[in-house]
């Protein structure tokens, strides 16, 4: 299913001028609302405002992507703004939110949906496409941008081989999802390429697992990069070098994590025997984090 089968007709709305971050929320809910996928208005924004009190999904370079799931949501969709001018979302770079993305789903979202909206936030990466998506002019050409990307990162996919040889590896975890979970995958993925390095990313979410590493994996690995902000097995990485650190980390500084891993830093990881150790820590820890 295309991404842009996920963006209800009316769901978009270009070169708009939220003067605050509640107003581009509101703004956003009301264009789902629109698009008839929203039951309760007031549920949903209750449940984005408690998903930015845990850490906001202002992730940086103009971007924020907020995101909700609950029962008040009919069926897995995103709506959009462009702010040309900004607006302050307590973005991670303290800079204002220029594009944004509110990611919804309904509670018991099946996999495969939260697998494809993901798509969208690792096209994000790329910020030559952020940017013209912020410049579109219409509608029409925003969702063919989107359209034309996710065509020519499909055909990139299957024109790259698989690594038989995989030497790190790395689990990404967030407590939904449906976005950062995906692009610290992405962040990591790219990093690896530039310096020549073959990884495998195990990313989490509300939805599942994707891509679960094997005991063969783990077992083969010269290190780990565990970003999650949400629970992660971790018995099963006993005496293999871990570094642990947030899903925000692995979007915005994956060089320093790959430092780390490749000058020899990482930690000798020794399990207690408590799979939620990592998870909870950060968890509790992340509104410090994206301060």
């Amino acid at each position: 299913m295309k991404i842009t089968k996920f963006i209800p007709k009316g769901a978009v709305a270009l070169n708009v001028h939220p003067s605050t971050k509640e107003e581009a929320i509101d703004m956003l809910i009301d264009l789902m609302s629109t698009g008839g996928v929203i039951k309760n208005k007031a549920a949903v924004r209750k449940d984005v405002i408690r998903r930015e009190a845990e850490g906001s999904t202002g992730l940086g370079d103009g971007l924020a992507t907020p995101h909700a799931q609950n029962s008040s949501i009919k069926k897995a969709a995103i709506s959009a703004i462009t702010v040309p001018a900004g607006v302050d979302f307590n973005s991670v770079d303290k800079r204002p939110a220029r594009l944004l993305f509110l990611f919804a789903a309904p509670e018991k979202a099946d996999d495969k949906s939260l697998t494809e909206m993901g798509r969208l936030a690792v096209l994000l990466m790329d910020p030559e496409f952020k940017e013209a998506l912020i410049e579109a002019k219409s509608v029409d050409e925003f969702l063919k941008l989107i359209d034309e990307k996710e065509s020519a990162r499909e055909k990139s996919e299957a024109s790259t081989k698989a690594a038989s040889n995989v030497k790190i590896l790395a689990v990404t975890a967030c407590p939904t999802g449906i976005s950062s979970s995906f692009m610290a995958a992405e962040s990591l993925k790219q990093c690896a390429a530039k310096r020549g390095v073959a990884i495998r990313v195990e990313t989490r979410g509300a939805g599942g697992v994707y891509e679960e590493l094997s005991p063969a994996d783990i077992s083969a690995a010269d290190a780990i990069i565990v970003a999650a902000s949400a629970r992660v097995p971790m018995h099963r990485f006993h005496g293999k070098r871990v570094i642990q650190t947030s899903v925000g980390t692995g979007i915005r500084k994956p060089d320093q994590l790959f430092e780390r891993v490749l000058s020899g830093q990482a930690p000798i990881y020794q399990s207690a025997g408590d799979d939620a150790t990592i998870g909870e820590k950060i968890y509790r820890t992340i509104k410090s984090i994206f301060s």
